[in-house]
């Protein structure tokens, strides 16, 4: 004898959308920080630079400028091992470098008079949210001076962003794509399809192709030229981030 079941679903559920192929508008745009939507003046290669200059090695801002983007213990140990220091494996004295660094940027970052948003920023930020796509952040820098950077510019006073995701908040920063899954967790983002990165540095172009984003977008007014970018993986080039509301 066989029952007869009866399926039965609380009206207080619903089921997820399923993907059926059709494809997906951008839901949500990643923005890297320093050189794509904060002013800077090769500030952040030039504390680094001095950080390791405290070791007693010297490296150039071109030599620095190639570990833009990357989470800062990473970039350290990377010119250290680069100069042939073996300090680069003393995990401890990193970690001291990183440490003045961290306390040098965010002072940076909390006084010096040329901090601001790159022109029509948060217009592009306010633009975006206005078609329903979700702006978030992510960076190279750790949450402590990604704190003194937002209190500054006021992006999340201002409502202008959804979230941010910091390299010590992940396992690996860039080129690892996991502060942008990170994000779409958190902002209950279903396909990488609809996911846009946007960044000044090669890494940030890396990151943005290991995750699967539908758009890599580079931007060619920060630490990187347009020639430099063009070398790594993207879908787009733009000089400036009001272009991205003609490509979405």
């Amino acid at each position: 004898m066989f029952i007869k079941a009866k399926l039965i679903f609380s009206k207080s559920l619903s089921l997820p959308h399923i993907n059926t192929g059709k494809k997906m508008g951008i839901q949500l745009v990643v923005f890297d920080i320093a050189g794509t939507t904060l002013h800077d003046e090769s500030n952040v290669a030039k504390v680094l630079q001095q950080a390791i200059k405290l070791a007693g090695v010297t490296v150039t801002l071109e030599q620095v400028n190639e570990v833009m983007g990357y989470a800062k213990p990473y970039a350290i140990r990377y010119l250290l091992q680069q100069q042939q220091d073996s300090r680069y494996s003393d995990e401890a004295f990193v970690l001291e470098l990183h440490s003045r660094f961290v306390a040098d940027m965010k002072a940076h970052y909390a006084t010096h008079p040329a901090v601001r948003e790159k022109d029509g920023v948060s217009a592009v930020f306010a633009a975006l949210k206005a078609k329903g796509i979700k702006v978030a952040l992510d960076t190279g820098f750790d949450r402590d001076i990604t704190n003194v950077i937002l209190e500054r510019v006021g992006w999340q006073q201002k409502g202008l962003i959804d979230a941010v995701a910091t390299s010590d908040e992940v396992p690996f920063g860039r080129p690892y794509p996991y502060m942008i899954y990170r994000i779409m967790e958190e902002l209950e983002i279903r396909s990488i399809q609809s996911v846009a990165k946007t960044g000044d540095t090669i890494s940030d172009l890396e990151e943005g192709t290991n995750a699967g984003c539908r758009y890599v977008i580079g931007v060619t007014t920060g630490a990187y030229s347009r020639e430099e970018l063009e070398k790594g993986p993207h879908t787009h080039l733009v000089a400036s981030l009001d272009e991205l509301l003609s490509i979405f």
